[in-house]
């Protein structure tokens, strides 16, 4: 479990859910954990290893076994049930509670949630919102752009150009997620989501004119919310005499979250045009992760090159 919560409310207004029964703390729930549950084995009795912080949510064969119990049962099976105060209930395809559950709600003051859509669906759709929700994450400096579809995570020291590079790529018709500040978030065991604090989402700062709005100078089209992260391109002052890879046969990796994200270091100097040369390698690392490695082709007809004049 991580540091992270989301509040029930957020639920509830996020899938259009139906309060059946709000807890006297309603506004105060808060769920902790990105997985949910169908209590089938503890509305039989079973609770070993019953995970108290889960939503759990009660399906068509569920309701259809409490049908068939007694009012006296369903009552004992609630009151088991609430007793581990669970965050909420929620009963989906649009089926009404049992008076039982809610008289056992009361009791135990736990908040019961109704949804019209298919189990199956509810289910997917809650873990999906809560593993992107209570994903771990960080935030670092740098400036995110998604361009050719490739998230592009652009770092380097203050006042080095990262901020005009981003404009210069915007009037190339690419996206800007975050300027300044980025939040990354681990979204699984193989990717990263990069975002922007809600306070600066949209705004680019260029120093001597300020503070820009990217969607109104640009349109909407200009700007997206998140973008996975693909590539990081570090930016660094060109130094005369530094060697600097020339091939792209060294791969370099960036640990984020624990997962590692291909990096390249690109030296800035006067002339250079950076937005054309993260266009370029947006599309070479796209290529390489579809398989195409041009650095790696060009090294091995060079070998055989050398093959064929040796002999």
């Amino acid at each position: 479990m991580n540091n992270y919560s989301v509040p029930l409310r957020h639920l509830v207004e996020e899938f259009n859910l139906t309060v059946a029964y709000q807890a006297t703390d309603f506004e105060e729930i808060r769920v902790q954990v990105d997985e949910v549950s169908r209590p089938g084995l503890p509305l039989t009795g079973f609770f070993e290893h019953f995970e108290k912080l889960r939503v759990e949510v009660l399906g068509y064969v569920e309701m259809t076994y409490l049908d068939n119990q007694s009012p006296a049962k369903r009552l004992e099976i609630f009151d088991r049930l609430f007793a581990f105060h669970i965050p909420a209930l929620v009963i989906s395809r649009g089926q009404r509670p049992h008076p039982e559950c809610i008289e056992m709600a009361k009791k135990h003051n736990v908040t019961i949630l109704l949804a019209q859509e298919t189990t199956s669906y509810v289910i997917s759709n809650l873990i999906t919102y809560l593993k992107s929700a209570l994903a771990p994450r960080i935030t670092r400096h740098g400036v995110l752009m998604e361009v050719y579809g490739e998230g592009i995570y652009i770092t380097g020291e203050s006042g080095i150009g990262k901020s005009e590079t981003a404009v210069e790529l915007l009037k190339r018709g690419h996206r800007l997620i975050a300027d300044d500040a980025v939040e990354i978030r681990k979204t699984s065991s193989s990717q990263l989501v990069g975002s922007a604090p809600s306070l600066i989402r949209n705004y680019i700062e260029l120093r001597g004119i300020g503070v820009i709005n990217v969607a109104n100078l640009f349109g909407m089209g200009a700007v997206k919310e998140e973008t996975s992260i693909d590539l990081v391109v570090n930016i660094v002052p060109w130094e005369a005499g530094k060697h600097y890879d020339r091939m792209g046969l060294e791969e370099h990796y960036v640990d984020l979250l624990g997962i590692k994200v291909p990096c390249i270091t690109i030296p800035v100097s006067p002339g250079r045009n950076i937005a054309v040369i993260l266009e370029v390698a947006a599309m070479n690392n796209r290529q390489k992760r579809l398989g195409f490695n041009a650095a790696l082709e060009f090294s091995q007809q060079l070998d055989r090159q050398f093959e064929r004049s040796a002999k």
